[in-house]
Order: C-alpha cells, then structure tokens, then sequence
C-alpha cells in the first residue's frame, strides 16, 4: 500500500471515528467510558496521520 492510500485510509477511519463520538455524546444513554475510548483512538489515528505527513 503506498504512503497516499495509506494516509486516506488513516483519515477515513478518523472521520468515522468522529462520527461515531458525535452520535455517542449526542445519545443520552451512552458509556462515558465508551465515548473516551473513541476518543482515545481518534487521537492515535490523527498523530499516525501527522507523523506520516511530514
């Protein structure tokens, strides 16, 4: 996989991922817990991105 399709894959999964934070914080019922891990693996995806970006 060349760095590109794998940068795009990486962003991809971080849109997703703020996606699912979005609905999770917007659902009453939700894990607290739940919604910081999501959050904690958007955080890894977004450094990954910006380390293989520069």
């Amino acid at each position: 996989m060349s760095l590109n399709a794998h940068l795009t894959e990486l962003k991809r999964k971080h849109r997703l991922l703020s996606n699912e934070v979005e609905q999770a914080e917007r659902s009453p019922g939700t894990d607290g817990l739940y919604v910081t891990e999501l959050k904690k693996q958007k955080l890894k995806l977004k450094e990954e991105i910006e380390r293989l970006s520069h």
